[in-house]
This record gives structure tokens, C-alpha cells and sequence, in this order.
């Protein structure tokens, strides 16, 4: 029977976003760590650049060391990840967590922070994240739950890669866009399709319009305040290719016009500690798998039957999930927007390639790699 062609829906968001609640007041009680709690979620997922955002979990532990009217408290946080990625522009606390069967995130993370007369502020984090069930441990509670593979599993990027040219060839888009990340993949097998693969990936705006003889990924990305982002999902099989590209708009937060002959800005480059503006990276360029990190074999597989051929939904038990637009100025400056992807690769260990784990705050230097040996 023939195919029809691979549809791309595409579906235009206007979000009724609640504006962040206030944080409380930072006491050195005690019997108060609900207020440096807040303090500490709102800050970790301010500075995290990647992925998705997190939720409280649970408070571990909570100790404070008090100094005259100062003091310092450490806190010990159990997070969960949330449906939103960082672009979404939903605050972190309404976000909807993940269950179960969408294979949970967690991070565990160690927060300190200094409580003085001119306020409350978070001094250091670190935390480290993992799924909350290895795969071997869903496979006894759900063989047919999906499988989180490598954000830079060949056949993952390959679907990603065929997603973006086809979301490039919807006329009613008014500029080309690029894509900025891979936010994860999960695959499953079933005995009619074989393998299949399902990315979650968000879009930017750039400056080429639609239409421009130019390759799209060629184009400069726009600043972050001032472009439109899409989060996207499809599926993609041998046997039936590529699905529905679905994804979800999210307007730009800055939609001041330009004045006559005012070309748009160019960012400066983002890095490890600027909240304001994520960096860009090349298209398809993610985070390197790494040895012991305790992710997904290679060739591990999900055995749930993926959904009807060409629908490009999410497989069984999996849940599409949405994405946001970034605050921030734009600078007047001509820098390169997409310089090499940064995130917290290059200074910690262990991390599991299916990821974006919540990186360490302060940003410590890279670690050196070590020299090869010599023959």
C-alpha cells in the first residue's frame, strides 16, 4: 500500500506562563528550611543550561551552623526531572514530573549557602544525577517500557537530523531553524517495525527567512530573548522511516521591534555560568558517551511495540512533553552565537550519556585530560 507523505504538525502555543513567586525570606531556624529550600531549587535550575527542569523531591537533610546573627546551612535534596525543558517558559513548580514508565530522573544534590544581614545566598551545589531505575530493574517492573539511549546515538541523530530538514520545509515558518539541542531518545522494538527511535530535540529561530538560498544550518541563530523555539518529538523505523515531526511554539520573550534599517543583534557567546542565555552548539553535536557511566549498553533495546507507523507519538508508556523561550538581554555585539557545546563534561566523571545531568555551581576548571602513554 502506498505511504502518504510525512506529515509535520506543527502547533502554535500561547502560554498563560504564572510569573515566579516571590522566594521567602532565608532564616537561620531550623525550623524555616522551606524558605532556603525554595531558594536552593530556584537557583540550581536558574544556572542549569541544559535539558530539563527539576523539582523537589524530598529534604534529606538540612543542618545549619550559625555564627553571631549569621550562619551558614548545607542542605542535603532529593530532585526529580520535569516534563519541561529549560526553554519552556512554565516555572520549574508548575511543571509536571515524569512517571514511572517515562523512565524518572533524579538528582541527589548537596546545596550550601550563606545566610547574612543583607540576605540569603547559595555559595556552592553539586549533585549528581542518574535514572531512578536501571534498565534492568524497569525490565522486571515494565518489559515494555521504553529504553533511554545515548543523546548521541547515531540512529537517534539520524532521526533528529531527517526531523529538522522536513520541519525546514514547512512554508508557514517565516525564518529557517536550526537545532539546539537534543533533549533525550528512547527507543523500543516491536516484530513490525524492528527498532524504533523516539528524540525529544528543541529548535531556534535564525535570521536566514524562509525560503533563503542558504543551508539552514548555515544560519545564525537568533539571541535567545528575541527568537521563537520549538520542542519537537518523531519517531523514525527502517521499516516505515521517519514519522510526524510534532512539536510546540513558544514566542519570544523580547517582540520589540526594530527601528528603521536596525539589523537584529548577535549575542555573545553563552558559557558555563551565564543563566541569561544557553549556549548554541553545532547541530547534532551532544555530550560524549563515557565509559562506566552506568547508561544503556549500545545495543540495549526496549521491547514495547512502537505507536502506529508514521504517527511520530511517543512509544508505549512514554509521554510527549513541551519546551520554553529564554529571558535575557540581547547584546549588541558581534560575537559567534554557537560556540562548542558547553556543559559539565569536561569536569565531572561517571556521567550516564542518556543525560544532561545537573552540572556543579561554581563551574570548577576542566579537568586535565590525561597524557597518553607512550609506546
Amino acid at each position: 500500500m502506498k505511504r502518504l507523505p510525512v506529515l509535520v504538525l506543527l502547533a502554535s502555543v500561547v502560554l498563560l506562563c504564572s510569573s515566579a513567586p516571590a522566594l521567602e525570606e532565608v532564616t537561620c531556624r531550623e525550623e524555616d528550611s522551606a524558605a532556603a529550600t525554595r531558594l536552593a531549587v530556584h537557583h540550581i535550575n536558574e544556572q542549569h543550561h541544559h535539558g530539563y527542569k527539576f523539582r523537589l523531591n524530598v529534604v534529606q537533610g538540612n543542618k545549619v551552623e550559625k555564627r553571631g546573627g549569621e550562619c551558614d546551612i548545607e542542605l542535603q535534596l532529593d530532585l526529580l526531572e520535569t516534563v519541561c525543558h529549560i526553554v519552556n517558559p512554565k516555572h520549574f513548580e508548575d511543571c509536571e514530573l515524569r512517571s514511572t514508565t517515562d523512565r524518572e530522573v533524579m538528582a541527589n544534590c548537596t546545596v550550601t549557602m550563606t545566610v547574612t544581614a543583607d540576605g540569603a545566598k547559595v555559595t556552592k551545589y553539586e549533585c549528581v544525577t542518574r535514572q531512578v531505575k536501571t534498565n534492568q530493574e524497569m525490565g522486571m517492573i515494565c518489559p515494555d517500557c521504553p529504553v533511554l539511549i545515548p543523546l548521541n546515538s547515531p540512529e537517534g541523530l539520524n532521526a533528529v537530523h531527517q526531523a529538522v530538514k522536513k520541519f525546514n520545509q514547512n512554508t508557514t515558518n517565516q525564518h529557517y531553524y536550526v537545532l539546539q539541542e537534543v533533549g533525550r531518545i528512547i527507543n523500543g522494538y516491536s516484530g513490525m517495525a524492528g527498532m524504533s527511535y523516539y528524540p525529544y530535540f528543541v529548535l531556534v529561530e535564525t535570521d536566514c527567512p524562509m525560503g533563503s538560498r542558504i543551508l539552514p544550518e548555515a544560519c545564525t541563530p537568533l539571541c535567545p530573548d528575541r527568537a521563537h523555539h520549538a520542542y519537537c518529538h518523531t519517531s523514525f523505523s527502517n521499516a516505515f522511516g521517519l514519522g510526524s515531526v510534532v512539536c510546540e511554539f513558544y514566542p519570544p520573550v523580547n517582540t520589540t521591534a526594530l527601528g528603521p534599517g536596525e539589523r537584529e543583534p548577535i549575542c555573545r557567546p553563552s558559557h558555563p555560568g551565564n543563566h541569561h542565555r544557553p549556549p548554541f552548539h553545532p547541530v547534532g553535536h551532544v555530550p560524549p558517551p563515557h565509559a562506566g557511566s552506568g547508561g544503556p549498553p549500545p545495543h540495549a533495546h526496549g521491547h514495547g511495540p512502537p505507536p502506529h507507523a508514521g504517527s511520530g507519538g511517543p512509544p508505549p508508556h512514554a509521554h510527549g512533553h513541551r519546551p520554553p523561550a529564554f529571558a535575557g538581554p540581547a547584546v549588541q555585539e558581534r560575537h559567534s552565537p554557537r560556540p562548542p557545546f558547553h556543559s559539565c563534561h569536561g569536569f565531572m566523571n561517571n556521567i550516564d550519556p542518556a543525560l544532561h545531568p545537573i552540572c556543579p555551581w561554581p563551574h570548577p576548571e576542566p579537568r586535565p585530560q590525561p597524557e597518553p602513554r607512550q609506546p
